[in-house]
């Protein structure tokens, strides 16, 4: 397909990135560490840290890594939020040369077992809170290191001691656990203080992180990616938002943390490109406190805001967020999951600003598409790919497709994994001969070159032999002033192979399933009306706020039998 969509591109938006110009992601932190030294880098709970103590922070846990064998390319799992001591460890491991291996920290044991197993992790550092999780299958010795933080370890002598008073004995948020022979964050510091860090030659095909997929299609599995990967990512995201913003009035921008940085969405675009540009990131431990983090919000002159369509609407239901100043917000970006239009009018009513929706994956490292950060107006679609980076609409045998079919969204660029971790079937499965990922996604391409979603494949409805897609019916039931939330899935029918379920959390109490269905018959033609309506208290989700629509089939399921 012809690179349409660079005729579309902002202007002095470069088509290609350059990301030789750092050999690691060490390279990117020191320069930064250097440069905005007296910067403050990261505030949390009231508390912040430096560039220049995110440098000897780091160097220390790097220091202590090395003192215990542990060598270049050897995983080293994280299982924490966002709290300060995050960057510290993530920057330490990979100072040492070390691969992250990015844990959800609300995993159970089976999960969080089959992660290490999988990864091969030889240590990991976890927050106090989650560590009864671990204790579970620890006797079991898949790791020789365990590093045990609590949240007040990096806000000093006073504060911190009352924090870990509050978080254990006020709020009972850390469960009674046991690891013998364990290390604490605090005695790690210090003794990698006492050691000399030795830095590691480091290259663009080393290995950086292992992310791995939510775990929602299947077996979990590790998207491998390099240094050059991530570096490239950060350089593709750098040119396209922060493409139109005036630096002169913003000599140091303020990033909103509040999505998880284990998850790569937020790793990328908050943390990494944060730092690259010497940015102030605010870290959120828990944004589904809402009135504290809208608290957090009214303390904080933010510029870039990344979060998901869930996040943006919960937001939006308090009163108190709309009282916020928002003079200051630059660039707001959608991602993790499709942005409904419902949310996307509301958040530029209130705001100011439109939402910027993009796409990517774990596997790209992620982003690849991204909506221009001068647009007025939510466009539906996830945008143009960015610089260095193709998009290919594919049939089932391969072939490319012509504008405006409908078929599999394929992406090739720098920022597109070297493969799943120790699976090479499976990555030869979602990988072309011609260097193209598969992303199992449905789209199109329209003459313009923007790229729009039609639905997951497997999320697909086949009624009567016509397509539905759950996207364009949640999208509508959204619109109905008494719907907060809802999901769409296919469940058996008699008639027609299958139909359309749609799961709802109102809004309106008072909201009738005859209302709602009346509404969609407004709105879709009659293959694509929910047949079925069901109303629910929430939906489930993943640690990032997508709905999880599987879990809602399995249920159905369930219930049927």
């Amino acid at each position: 397909m012809e690179k349409i969509w660079l005729k579309n591109y902002p202007a002095n938006m470069p088509q290609e990135i350059d990301a030789s110009q750092y050999g690691s992601l060490v390279a990117l932190l020191d320069e930064a560490m250097r440069k905005y030294k007296d910067r403050v880098a990261f505030r949390c709970m009231g508390a912040s840290l430096s560039y220049g103590e995110l440098d000897q922070l780091s160097a220390q846990v790097a220091s202590w890594l090395q003192a215990k064998g542990l060598k270049k390319g050897s995983r080293v799992a994280v299982m924490m939020p966002n709290v300060l001591q995050y960057p510290v460890v993530v920057a330490g491991i990979l100072r040492a040369g070390c691969v992250v291996v990015n844990v959800n920290p609300m995993y159970t044991p089976r999960e969080l077992e089959h992660q290490l197993q999988d990864s091969g992790a030889e240590a990991i550092f976890i927050l106090e809170n989650f560590a009864t999780t671990l204790q579970a299958i620890h006797a079991r010795g898949h790791l020789k290191h365990v590093v045990v933080a609590s949240m007040g370890d990096l806000m000093g002598l006073i504060k911190g001691a009352l924090t870990n008073f509050v978080v254990r004995r006020v709020r009972k948020m850390v469960p009674a656990w046991s690891l013998p022979g364990h290390h604490g964050f605090g005695q790690v510091l210090a003794e990698g203080a006492r050691q000399a860090y030795q830095p590691v030659s480091l290259t663009p095909d080393d290995v950086a992180f292992l992310q791995y997929t939510g775990g929602t299609t299947g077996v979990s599995k590790g998207a491998t990616l390099l240094q050059r990967n991530l570096l490239s990512n950060v350089l593709q995201c750098e040119a396209w938002l922060m493409n139109g913003v005036d630096r002169q009035a913003f000599p140091q921008l303020n990033v909103v943390c509040a999505l998880p940085l284990y998850h790569i969405f937020a790793l990328t675009v908050c943390a990494l490109m944060g730092i690259r540009n010497g940015a102030c990131m605010l870290l959120i431990p828990n944004p589904r406190d809402i009135p504290g983090f809208i608290k957090e919000l009214s303390q904080f002159r933010f510029h870039l805001f990344p979060a998901v369509n869930t996040l943006y609407s919960g937001l939006m239901n308090n009163p108190e967020f709309a009282k916020l100043d928002f003079s200051s917000l630059q660039v707001t970006i959608g991602g993790g999951m499709a942005v409904q239009r419902a949310v996307a009018e509301r958040w530029k009513a209130i705001t100011g600003k439109p939402i910027i929706e993009g796409y990517g994956l774990s596997e790209t490292s992620p982003v690849a598409t991204c909506n221009p950060n001068n647009i007025e107006v939510y466009t539906g679609t996830i945008g143009l790919p960015l610089p260095s980076t193709e998009v290919s609409i594919r049939d089932d045998d391969g072939q490319e497709l012509a504008l405006g079919q409908a078929g599999e969204i394929c992406i090739r660029g720098p920022q597109v994994m070297a493969g799943y971790w120790h699976r090479a079937e499976e990555t030869a499965q979602v990988m072309t001969p011609d260097g193209f990922f598969k992303t199992g996604d449905v789209g199109i391409v329209d003459e313009q070159g923007y790229v729009k979603i039609v639905d997951r494949k497997k999320d697909m409805v086949l009624v009567s032999g016509f397509n539905v897609y759950p996207n364009e019916v949640e999208d509508v039931a959204v619109l109905h002033p008494g719907v907060l939330e809802a999901a769409v899935i296919g469940v058996p029918d008699a008639h027609s192979g299958e139909a359309v379920k749609l799961f709802v959390v109102r809004r309106d109490p008072e909201l009738t399933k005859e209302d709602l269905a009346e509404f969609c018959k407004e709105q879709l033609t009659g293959y694509k009306r929910p047949k079925y309506i069901e109303f629910r208290d929430d939906l489930p989700k993943s640690n990032v706020g997508k709905i999880l629509r599987r879990e809602l089939r399995d249920a159905d399921l369930k219930k049927a039998a």
